[in-house]
């Protein structure tokens, strides 16, 4: 199997398959992220390649691959009948094949449309893991995300709609301390407009060789400290009243939360009061990201 740049997966897909579809981000700008900053750029790889990669794994596997995951930083961006077809040709060479997951920003979703998403539902997709970030239109602009949140939440609910699973991706502190109160607000606000099937959670993290880093030691961005971060989560998690799965399944954040929201609600954020009792130094210390 061939694999070129960068290949990320989420955490709920470290027993997937990786077929790599797309190389690199053809947004690339998000000012937080490192991933596909030093390249290759963005391109698309040949349908047939892809086939012949399917084939591969199956000649190494046989057929017991039950999940899939087609990297790389935004598969979404394919033409809509070429990553159906790969998609049903997965589901025709794996015949246990449980379920078909990809990378998409809320952009290219929305370009798609709504048919567009019920045809790849048609076609064997079954989740699209979307980063989300936050609700809040000026964070939103400030980190360079190229969407704005009525975009996000019109193409979350055509996910909906469609029938996909969607896994959304909220980064704790993104806002800085600035607007923290308002990144929680606004960031419930959409997940309530949108009610994705998975909230996961962030906590934020500098990374090497991003414009963010350089606000952070410039001094005009300022990072929350662990309490502070804590704060953001139990107003976030007061908010929502979505009928939503929380995970916060990363090794970036503070404490693990999950459970089911809204019933969970109260358990979590008693958790997180808990939490707040501790000393500050009792959590990781602040780092710089390398990966």
């Amino acid at each position: 199997m061939h694999y070129e740049g960068p290949i990320y997966r989420p955490p709920s897909e470290a027993d997937s398959l990786l077929i790599q579809a797309t190389v690199g981000c053809p947004h690339n700008r998000c000012t937080f992220c490192m991933i596909y900053k030093n390249g290759p750029p963005f391109k698309i790889r040949p349908v047939s390649k892809i086939k012949a990669d399917i084939l591969e794994a199956q000649n190494a596997s046989g057929e017991s691959v039950r999940t899939l995951f087609f990297p790389a930083g935004n598969t979404m961006a394919m033409k809509t009948d070429d990553l159906a077809e790969i998609c049903r040709f997965a589901r025709q060479t794996f015949p246990r094949l449980e379920r078909i997951t990809v990378y998409g920003s809320s952009q290219y979703i929305h370009r798609k449309g709504l048919p567009a998403l019920r045809s790849l539902k048609e076609a064997g997709l079954t989740r699209i893991h979307v980063g989300l970030e936050s609700g809040d239109d000026v964070t939103l602009k400030r980190i360079q995300k190229g969407t704005d949140s009525a975009r996000q939440i019109e193409a979350g609910r055509w996910v909906m709609q469609a029938g996909l699973e969607l896994s959304l991706y909220v980064i704790l502190g993104i806002a800085g301390r600035e607007r923290s109160a308002i990144h929680a607000d606004c960031t419930a606000a959409a997940l309530n407009k949108i009610e994705p099937d998975f909230i996961r959670l962030r906590t934020l993290v500098p990374k090497i060789h991003t414009p963010l880093l350089a606000q952070v030691q410039g001094g005009s961005f300022q990072m929350l400290g662990p309490h502070e971060v804590l704060a953001e989560t139990a107003r976030l998690i007061g908010a929502i009243t979505a009928s939503s799965r929380l995970a916060s399944d990363h090794y970036t954040n503070y404490i693990n939360l999950a459970g089911k929201l809204p019933d969970d609600k109260p358990e979590l954020l008693a958790r997180i009061q808990a939490a707040l009792r501790q000393d500050e130094e009792s959590f990781r210390p602040f780092f710089v990201g390398t990966q």
